[in-house]
């Protein structure tokens, strides 16, 4: 299960578990799965939802705070729904996750060039710019964007959307074995790398 999280939006020891459903793209269907969480008084801390490569399905990233019990009663529900196709909980260290941040932050002329060099070290883009505002966007990992929407604050945040976690599975890492230069070989499967 998912490691206790740092403190954060979902408080100090909360459990973030990422529950990756997909669905049938069909009316409804977001609406019944965001249900089964809000009956039983679960908060849902981030949710996206977004086509996938087959235009028949969306994939629905939910992360919400519970235990392990509750949640995995949960997702036996969501099993059952008829629109759902598959349903993964992923630990947060075997996913990759992604959030964008756009926000719009003060920035009048004397301290401009500190919000465009913390935007550069974060690797973001400026994507608007007033008289005395900018429009920031920055994409990467929950964390990465805590971390810099933390430091932006005293600047003074006009305005701020976050999307909501998405993530898929970690793939899985596999070295080739070396050749033998005399031309013999070691053994042919792949090893996993730690």
């Amino acid at each position: 299960m998912a490691p206790t999280a740092p403190a954060g939006p979902g408080g100090p020891g909360a459990r973030h578990h990422i529950i990756s459903v997909l669905v049938e793209n069909k009316a409804g269907v977001l609406a019944r799965v965001a249900s089964l969480f809000s009956r039983r008084g679960f908060n849902i801390y981030s949710l996206a939802v977004a086509p996938t490569d087959n235009d028949r399905l969306s994939r629905i990233t939910i992360v919400v705070d519970v235990e392990s019990s509750p949640l995995e009663q949960i997702l036996r529900q969501l099993d059952k729904l008829i629109n759902v196709v598959d349903i993964f909980e992923l630990a947060p260290e075997d996913a990759t996750e992604r959030e964008l941040l756009l926000a719009t932050v003060s920035a009048d002329p004397a301290e401009r060039g500190q919000v465009i060099s913390l935007v550069g070290v974060f690797e973001g883009k400026i994507v608007d710019v007033g008289r005395d505002r900018i429009t920031v966007m920055l994409a990467g990992a929950p964390s990465k964007l805590d971390d810099f929407e933390n430091l932006i604050r005293p600047y003074g945040i006009v305005e701020l959307q976050r999307t909501g976690r998405v993530a898929l599975p970690k793939l899985e890492r596999r070295a080739a074995r070396l050749r033998s230069v005399a031309g013999g070989s070691t053994d042919p499967a792949p090893s996993k790398i730690t």
